[in-house]
């Protein structure tokens, strides 16, 4: 379900986003009016996103996620709204993939965190989701990839 642990090193990325805080069991209703409000007001000011998706955590979650719905990009643009500019920041994090429908991702963050515990990695609250291969790239969701990162202590 998932690939081994590696250590990375992620440089700081600007990015657009829309923070939210949402109760788990909402979660579906508000990803995807979020996800389409950031692509729309990025091509309505004509920037392109620079790499994949991500959903940056800014806490374990709760009974409510805290988290950005981000896409990073290289140009500036006229925060509307929600969306603002934010930044993924330089790190260093421990991370694996998830190979599977978006259903199966609690179960991946479960066996990665387990992998992450069992290794000795101390890891903060922080940590995001990178949605490497997605709806848009195929229809298989047996083919979705989900990078699973956690940042290191």
């Amino acid at each position: 379900m998932i690939t081994p642990l590696e250590i990375a090193t992620t440089e700081e990325q600007v990015t657009a986003s829309i923070h939210l805080v949402v109760p788990m069991h909402e979660m579906p209703e508000h990803m995807d009016p979020a996800i389409q409000e950031l692509y729309g007001i990025l091509a309505s000011q004509g920037v392109e996103p620079t790499g994949p998706l991500f959903s940056y955590h800014h806490r374990i979650p709760t009974d409510t996620f805290d988290f950005e719905i981000c896409v990073p990009i290289s140009s500036v643009f006229q925060e509307t709204g929600r969306v603002k500019v934010s930044m993924l920041p330089a790190c260093r994090v421990v991370r694996s993939v998830y190979h599977g429908p978006y259903e199966g991702l609690g179960l991946g963050w479960r066996e990665f965190k387990t992998a992450v515990d069992e290794g000795g990695y101390s890891v903060s609250s922080t940590f995001w989701e990178r949605y490497v291969i997605g709806p848009a790239e195929t229809q298989d969701p047996q083919l979705f990839q989900t990078e699973l990162n956690c940042v290191l202590i």
